[in-house]
């Protein structure tokens, strides 16, 4: 494996966990569940996204499924999120942009491989897309809530921005390692930026946000 492969590999597993993370916590706070409801809606977040991508490029088993690492990584997030709720809450800025860091990689990892199998600039960017936000919005449906990428801060653009440019990059002939990563920053300030100053995406006229 080379050094690149092996750097992205890592990133990739870093974000399963902080997404797993992440969900879990979320689970905790939004509503009252076991340690196995906690702990589902961990991986849901983390390994959701991923799935649904392998399972409509063909990618089957989903790689998730061929490697125990993800598993193994989703399921220590959501019990760290369980044993640890109440210090997790203090935790919460620095999830926050955890959190961020992994929607930025989903969004570039998920992108390439869209591509790497031949589909068009509209599915890829999609693909792109749900690989980063689609455990977060299982998650939310499962909890009964309106899924975050809908109405909570800047998520979705983000990620769709990150999709853009690597796709930009693949097509242009020039996407590498500095372009994967210039991608994942964009993803990353843009969404910190929504964070920071309570950013969101236009929402129709009249109404109340």
């Amino acid at each position: 494996m080379t050094p690149e492969a092996m750097l992205w590999l890592a990133l990739d597993l870093i974000g399963t966990f902080v997404f797993a993370l992440n969900g879990a916590l979320t689970a905790v706070r939004a509503a009252r569940l076991d340690i196995v409801g906690v702990v589902t809606l961990g991986m849901m977040t983390a390994l959701g996204g991923g799935v649904i991508r392998d399972v409509i490029i063909g990618d089957i088993p989903p790689a998730t499924f061929r490697d125990w690492r993800y598993f193994a990584l989703a399921v220590a997030g959501g019990l760290l999120a369980f044993a640890l709720s109440k210090l997790l809450h203090r935790l919460e800025a620095a999830i926050t942009v955890f959190d961020a860091v992994g929607l930025s990689v989903f969004a570039v990892i998920g992108t390439s491989k869209a591509a790497a199998f031949g589909l068009g600039v509209a599915p890829t960017l999609l693909l792109g897309v749900v690989t980063a936000v689609g455990g977060g919005t299982i998650r939310d449906v499962l909890i009964g809530q309106i899924p975050t990428v809908l109405r909570s801060e800047l998520y979705a653009i983000p990620a769709l921005a990150a999709a853009a440019i690597t796709i930009g990059a693949i097509r242009l002939d020039c996407y590498g390692l500095a372009a994967a990563l210039g991608a994942a920053a964009v993803c990353f300030i843009i969404r910190m930026l929504g964070v920071r100053f309570g950013l969101n995406a236009p929402g129709p006229l009249g109404a109340g946000r």
